[in-house]
């Protein structure tokens, strides 16, 4: 990744004169009229359908509509109104290099490599699941979600922790909010943050477990990683499109020979059990955590990028061409009465929570304050890589809802029911189905479960298998027939475990500067990131942490990360709550009140949503919902010695009990943890306004750049006031 040094320009402090004001030319304001007027048609046609079915073209017209006039208007309004970034203000990449977590990165790998690290199991599995409120309450969240509030969350924090030498949430939050209110931060951030990779590896474990195509594909990911960190960074530094050409092509065979290895005599030794699996994933997260980042991570993560987004894309045309309608209904009758069979609880608030990655993710605050703030060439990058990938991620979400909707409903809740109301056979879960008010015959489940060559398709719940369904009849429709359906369901099973298993690797490195910046508070050179015997230790807690939970969970399906799964949306959106109070604090300390909307308004819609979830999770009379109910509904099983699904046992009895009252308690425990500190980050707030004088800043003392990278095409913010 090369960079050249430019003479002094004789810029001596960070204030510098503003930008001129670019002007737009007739083609382009006609351009982006049309653009315009598109998108609206498209959200007209969506909105105004009623007893009809809708082509998924809309749908994709409408999101990519409205996100090009997002990035175009409104990131560009933040980027130059709020944060002001200065391209002659040296970021942490390159003050403080040291060719191991702090690197100069080419945006367009650094953009591969952030959207492979915070496009997670979210935007594939959550739209999958929230599918069962109808397709119009779903699209609405991830596309009106990502703009005013995802997208800004991310370039916003990446923005503060660039500014601040690469801090971690945690930190930022202790360093802004004050020791209290960072405190309950810190232990939440960290907390949640262990729960998130527990579930996310769980998810790679569940798909790769016993195949060994997908085993073989993945595990071939990481040679060609390193060959490319090597390529690009000793061998032939610079050539970014050379080496993603050879990348791609690598990979491209990895994938084919992935089939090949399936049917061959080598399959066995790439079918691994998935206790196995729990071991090769937390050797390879630690791994991935300390070795440099040029080396492995970032080149693996844009690697793993062509393969999304070049499957999502694929996935773009084949709805375009297929044309397939929308077979859910714009609004159904789940979403008011709240007794949906897939989860259950009304749209306000549990969509919002179904529904995190590709609209909103505290998640991403973690990536957008770990790995990429240290890798950052150029502050301007900021807009194409915080609110860009985000962007990208909430079409990937778009694209699973699409999926899922296009599915027959009977086919659908056959799939994702649970099993204790599908029962075993394709008869019953025919007439379970019938119950629920949707049709699909036992032979018509079974033609289907016979197309994909799996061994049932009943009650596989949880998001991926039925978006894989999904995925294999689109990509039938358009290449190859329903002959190929088997080929393009197994393929995009691979492509799930693919997609998740880079937030792990990138989670892992984020947990370890984040335990870093904690332990630093109590001992310094711990605190240092490039001190080796500090990011060794870190890296083997955390992934000791995570992986205690994941092997637990892999070995007892009630137990481990099982036990804390029903806590991950809540989780992660409490996480985006305690991201935007740092955001709106440090914008409110600076001087930027009157900007303070833009990451305070999402702050109090995240607030509602998930407080609101909480209170019903902990308060709630209903065992659907409420842990504690459901907690006096198991007791009075055991005392009456009646086994409830899906518990098989009495001893799985008690320990649904302890399950339950765990999540309870943790839950509060974080609603708690919040509270505090977004009661803390208003008093810091109340004080910096009432404060004759400016707070002082924790921003890292100016330096000039002396990196020369050509300037972005279209976005003149090089030199913008800092």
């Amino acid at each position: 990744m090369s960079t050249s040094v430019m003479p002094g320009s004789g810029h001596s402090g960070p204030e510098s004169p503003p930008p001129g004001r670019s002007r737009t030319s007739p083609r382009a304001i006609l351009g982006w009229a049309a653009v315009s007027l598109v998108g609206a048609g498209a959200w007209g046609v969506l909105a105004l359908a009623r007893g009809e079915r809708v082509s998924a073209v809309w749908l994709v017209v409408a999101a990519l509509g409205s996100y090009a006039i997002a990035y175009r208007f409104y990131a560009r309004f933040i980027a130059r109104r709020v944060l002001k970034p200065d391209d002659r203000r040296a970021t942490p990449a390159e003050r403080l290099e040291d060719g191991v977590d702090f690197q100069p990165t080419d945006r367009r790998v650094l953009l591969g490599h952030h959207f492979a690290a915070i496009a997670g199991a979210g935007p594939l599995v959550g739209p999958v699941l929230a599918a069962q409120m109808g397709y119009l309450p779903g699209t609405l969240w991830i596309v009106a979600g990502v703009i005013f509030a995802g997208a800004v969350q991310d370039m916003v924090v990446l923005f503060l922790s660039m500014r601040r030498d690469g801090r971690s949430l945690g930190q930022m939050a202790c360093d802004e909010i004050g020791r209290v209110g960072g405190a309950a931060a810190l232990i939440a951030v960290f907390a949640i943050m262990i729960i998130l990779l527990g579930v996310l590896a769980l998810v790679v474990v569940n798909a790769l477990a016993h195949s060994p195509w997908g085993t073989f594909s993945v595990a071939m990911t990481v040679p060609i990683a390193l060959f490319m960190g090597f390529w690009l960074h000793v061998i032939r530094p610079g050539r970014v499109v050379e080496t993603s050409v050879i990348g791609v092509a690598l990979l491209l065979l990895a994938i084919v020979g992935g089939s090949w290895i399936q049917d061959s005599s080598v399959a066995g030794a790439f079918t691994l059990s998935p206790t196995t699996l729990v071991f090769c994933l937390a050797g390879y997260g630690f791994v991935a955590s300390v070795l440099p980042v040029w080396m492995l991570l970032a080149p693996r993560d844009y690697l793993s990028t062509f393969m999304k987004m070049g499957t999502i894309g694929l996935l773009a045309i084949g709805v375009v061409a297929a044309a397939p309608v929308l077979r859910q209904d714009a609004v159904s009758h789940f979403a008011t009465s709240g007794t949906g069979p897939v989860f259950a609880g009304s749209l306000f608030p549990f969509l919002f929570i179904t529904i995190a990655c590709g609209a909103l993710s505290g998640f991403h605050a973690l990536v957008a304050s770990g790995t990429t703030p240290k890798l950052i060439q150029k502050e301007s990058q900021v807009r194409l890589i915080g609110y860009g990938a985000m962007l990208m991620e909430s079409f990937v979400a778009i694209m699973a809802l699409i999926a899922a909707a296009t599915l027959e409903p009977g086919l659908y809740y056959a799939m994702n029911a649970p099993a204790g109301l599908l029962g075993a056979t394709a008869e019953s879960a025919s007439h379970a189905v019938a119950g629920l008010g949707f049709t699909i015959t036992p032979d018509q489940l079974t033609q289907a479960t016979e197309a994909v060559e799996e061994q049932t398709l009943i009650a596989r719940t949880g998001g991926a298998p039925t978006l894989a369904v999904g995925m294999s009849e689109i990509f039938s429709g358009v290449f190859g027939g329903s002959g190929m359906k088997a080929f393009w369901y197994h393929f995009a099973i691979m492509f799930e475990a693919l997609f998740i298993l880079t937030t792990v690797d990138a989670g892992t490195r984020v947990g370890r500067f984040m335990l870093q910046d904690m332990l630093g508070n109590v001992w310094k050179p711990i605190g240092r990131v490039n001190w080796k015997p500090g990011s060794w230790l870190c890296s083997g807690l955390v992934v000791a942490a995570w992986g205690y939970f994941l092997h637990t969970g892999a070995t007892d399906p009630l137990g481990g990360i099982n036990q804390l799964f029903p806590l991950f949306g809540i989780a992660n959106q409490l996480l985006a709550a305690i991201a935007l109070a740092v955001c709106t604090t440090v914008l409110v300390k600076s001087g930027r009140l009157r900007w303070a909307w833009v990451t305070g308004i999402p702050l109090a819609w995240v607030v509602a949503i998930t407080f609101t979830a909480g209170w019903q999770k902990i308060f709630s009379d209903d065992p659907k919902i409420g842990f504690f109910a459901q907690r006096a509904r198991y007791v009075d099983g055991i005392h009456t010695g009646t086994v409830l699904p899906p518990a098989k046992t009495l001893d799985d009895m008690h320990t649904v009990v302890t399950n339950s009252t765990v999540d309870g308690v943790l839950i509060a425990l974080f609603l708690l943890l919040v509270a505090v500190v977004i009661g803390n980050a208003a008093v810091v707030c109340v004080r910096a306004l009432r404060s004759p004088v400016p707070p002082p800043t924790t921003e890292a003392p100016y330096v000039e750049s002396r990196i020369d990278v050509p300037e972005q095409a279209g976005d003149p913010l090089v030199g913008a006031p800092s």
